[in-house]
């Protein structure tokens, strides 16, 4: 990437597109052209570095984002105006740019302070969870919650809270079917997770989701640490939540007997988000994003890539990543899976992104896809799973989800992600429990204006003041920081109890 003292960045030497670092005026002397600008154009957005014909390709990091709608001036905004999406069939050439990994050796790894569970597995927090079977059960479960007040909780340190995980779903819905498994795979997983001392399930009693069928369907073992509660055979309303208390309150001094300890890198587990991207999401946070997944990988760790339409275009990056045909291929097959999923509607898959990621820079699906993909580093793409299945890979990795962060989030934490990177160009105000978030801003303005909800500003490398791979080994400390209990700014914020969205697949009856 060589960036002008001045106001443009070029990403790769046969772009036909320039990035101004810096708002452009109508007008302005752009030395690097030796033109003036033919328009005000924003932070982040594209300029035509010469002459684009109308029907060329548009030419971002040496990948083709779209066509010229018309004729392009050197000089001139390059945006939704006059590019157009196109379909290009790009050879996925399986296993092609695959590279051995340079592992370290297990004893110079590096290390956290972590939460061993009997079974060793690792967490990075230490809560209790209170699921819904049905969203029937969602205002006991959070009343339920609701009782461990700061001042409650006072007398167990060492436990980071009891969190309810209400959700919208469980009945009036077809089962079996993708969708009703799905839920249940999502509900077992958190129930499951590493973060958590114990869980506690609750029920209505007439619902389609039957916490009994949930636990059986699932194999989770009923006991000390998952517990279940079921309204209708309780006494009702008041009943189960004076019941539910106690079933915590039974839990909280087991829970606070954790001590952390030191345990090597290879436990983390981390799901990559992008959300609210611009223009400088795949210059700056992303790639820096996918140099920490790097070390990490490195380490013996694990990086989960998931928003499926947001790798729409730009497959071919992983597919030649992928450790062998089989893997690539399935990448491919969820690809086609999403084209049906999606037919007929006017959704990111299909091109359109979102209007903030319009007003940020990025013209169409491709584009942003381009700067999504590179969270996930360079590494082999080692599997790919469906939505909140257990990952038991190590390495780079794929889950497929939709691109709304709050359902891909929460896939990803139930496959056992114990931590969250998300990065953002407009500002995300996001946040996810048991896994916590760690949000990396691209640019530098955006970082001072939302200082309070941003932990890392990679817009350093838009500044100039700091390299991609610089930022990554900033990124993957802090990460080690955050992974041994340092609280993250969605943390500090209280974000988190209200982003447990499981993906709602099918028809509603």
């Amino acid at each position: 990437m060589e960036t002008s003292p001045r106001t443009l960045i070029r990403l790769h030497a046969n772009d036909n597109v320039l990035i101004a670092r810096d708002g452009v005026g109508l007008g302005q002397w752009l030395p690097e052209l030796e033109v003036k600008s033919r328009a005000q154009v924003p932070a982040g957005h594209k300029i035509a570095a010469r002459r684009i014909a109308a029907g060329e390709s548009v030419r971002k990091y040496d990948t083709v984002i779209g066509a010229a709608g018309r004729d392009i001036a050197s000089g001139e905004h390059v945006h939704t105006h006059n590019v157009t999406l196109t379909e290009i069939d790009r050879d996925p050439a399986f296993c092609q740019d695959v590279r051995p990994v340079d592992y370290v050796p297990e004893a110079e790894r590096a290390t956290f302070q972590g939460i061993v569970r009997p079974d060793g597995r690792v967490g990075t927090r230490n809560f209790i969870g209170i699921l819904s079977s049905v969203n029937c059960s969602a205002t006991v479960i959070k009343h339920i919650a609701d009782h461990f007040t700061a001042e409650r909780m006072a007398d167990y340190p060492n436990v980071d809270g009891v969190v309810a995980f209400a959700q919208t779903s469980g009945c009036g819905m077809s089962s079996p079917s993708y969708h009703f498994d799905l839920l249940r795979r999502t509900l077992a997983g958190y129930a499951r997770h590493p973060n958590f001392a114990g869980v506690l399930i609750v029920g209505l009693g007439c619902e389609r989701n039957q916490v009994s069928g949930l636990v059986e369907s699932q194999g989770l073992e009923v006991g000390a640490k998952v517990r279940t509660l079921v309204m209708q055979e309780s006494g009702g309303t008041r009943e189960s939540i004076a019941a539910g208390i106690a079933a915590i309150e039974a839990m909280l001094p087991e829970a606070n007997r954790i001590e952390r300890q030191p345990v090597s890198a290879s436990h983390l587990s981390i799901g990559l988000q992008c959300g609210g991207s611009d223009g400088f999401s795949g210059i700056s946070a992303n790639p820096a994003l996918g140099a920490a997944m790097d070390i990490l990988v490195r380490q013996g760790g694990t990086a989960i890539l998931s928003e499926t339409p947001e790798i729409h275009g730009v497959e071919f990056m992983l597919t030649r990543r992928a450790v062998s045909p089989e893997v690539g291929q399935k990448l491919l097959d969820r690809l086609e899976w999403w084209k049906e999923y999606t037919r007929g509607h006017s959704g990111q898959f299909n091109g359109v992104v979102g209007p903030g990621n319009q007003a940020g820079g990025l013209a169409n699906i491709v584009e942003k896809s381009l700067g999504s993909a590179m969270k996930g580093g360079t590494t082999p793409l080692q599997a790919v799973y469906e939505y909140a299945e257990p990952i038991a890979t190590k390495g780079f990795v794929f889950m497929d989800s939709p691109g709304y962060d709050p359902v891909s989030a929460t896939g990803q934490i139930a496959s056992g992600a114990n931590l969250i990177c998300f990065t953002t160009g407009r500002g995300s105000m996001f946040g996810s429990k048991p896994a916590p978030t760690i949000k990396l801003a691209s640019n530098t303005p955006m970082f001072e204006r939302l200082r309070e909800d941003m932990d890392i500003n990679c817009g350093q490398v838009i500044d100039g003041t700091a390299s991609i791979e610089a930022m990554g080994e900033q990124i993957f400390a802090h990460i080690l920081r955050v992974a041994s209990g340092e609280r993250s700014c969605s943390e500090r914020l209280g974000l988190g109890d209200h982003e447990f969205v499981p993906w709602h697949v099918g028809i509603v009856s």
